[in-house]
């Protein structure tokens, strides 16, 4: 059963058509204003500008990394009582795929949210206080990881979420070494420029089979290629540790993980406190909340300092 939009706004991002068109992006990428101050260099805020992403290494200490993989562990093993809707499997397995709501499920991966070397470096380039709009654990197992097809975070938060505008960045922290081989995040720079407007209505509750494969809010075969032919396709690899911040709208995905060597990562979307989200602009109702905080109580507070 499909239904159409009922949001009453203007749209600047019109999507789940009949048909697949492109569309120019009508909002900065960077909206903060460079200064010596800042908590990335110049380059780095222009590569993400340029580009829609960027790779942070060295962020953390081994010891804190040691024990973010710890908490991972625990989270994945069983240990831990958390809640049934935070929880999605692989498909045809019980292996656990992703746990969302980590601000929620573990009080050192909300540590890890509002800490200052990966918030602080969103904030900036958001120009705005932030606050979580969805939090997760990924993990990709050896052998059986599967993959995450091709799509803009945005067109989906945008559709189903109600969010107005790119106004967003996630927060990709890795937890195990990411490689080549072990389904590391594939991105297209420079497609964050680029809207892709999906063709098809929206299936009520499009969520409950989206989160194991996304079929609706996916560009088209032509439009991928047309998208890494104009820019090309780069991974973002690194060791445990490493942190991706990558924009809204860059088109990203992940292959399956056929390597004995698992791949897991926590995920954070910040979104600006300006940008929160209202009515869906392409579905009937808006996804359950452990996927879109709906109603933030106020900004996260960043901290400094290292992670206990």
């Amino acid at each position: 059963m499909t239904r159409a939009a009922v949001h009453t706004r203007a749209d600047d991002y019109p999507t789940r058509a009949a048909s697949e068109s492109w569309l120019d992006r009508r909002d900065p990428v960077c909206w903060g204003k460079w200064t010596p101050e800042a908590p990335l260099t110049r380059a780095q805020a222009d590569e993400f500008d340029r580009k829609g992403f960027l790779v942070l290494h060295d962020l953390f200490s081994a010891a804190e990394i040691a024990r973010l993989q710890e908490e991972s562990r625990r989270l994945r093993s069983g240990e831990a009582d958390l809640h049934a809707d935070n929880v999605v499997t692989e498909p045809g397995s019980d292996d656990v795929r992703t746990v969302f709501r980590l601000e929620e499920e573990s009080a050192l991966f909300n540590r890890l949210a509002c800490d200052a070397r990966v918030a602080g470096k969103v904030r900036f380039l958001l120009d705005d206080d932030l606050y979580l709009h969805q939090s997760r654990l990924n993990y990709k197992p050896g052998f059986t990881g599967k993959e995450f097809y091709w799509h803009s975070d945005f067109e989906t938060w945008h559709a189903e979420d109600g969010m107005p505008r790119m106004r967003a960045i996630s927060a990709s922290v890795l937890l195990t070494d990411n490689d080549a081989l072990n389904g590391p995040l594939m991105l297209i720079p420079g497609s964050q420029n680029h809207y892709i407007s999906c063709a098809g209505a929206t299936p009520e509750d499009n969520h409950k089979s989206s989160l194991k494969k996304q079929e609706i809010g996916v560009p088209s075969p032509d439009a991928l290629t047309g998208l890494a032919r104009k820019f090309g396709i780069e991974y973002a690899a690194g060791k445990a540790g490493t942190v991706i911040l990558f924009d809204c709208n860059t088109m990203h995905g992940s292959n399956g993980n056929i390597t004995p060597f698992s791949r897991s990562n926590a995920f954070f979307v910040y979104n600006a406190w300006s940008n929160r989200c209202g009515a869906p602009f392409a579905a009937v109702k808006p996804r359950p909340a452990f996927l879109a905080a709906r109603d933030p109580k106020a900004p996260i507070g960043i901290v400094s300092g290292r992670i206990a």
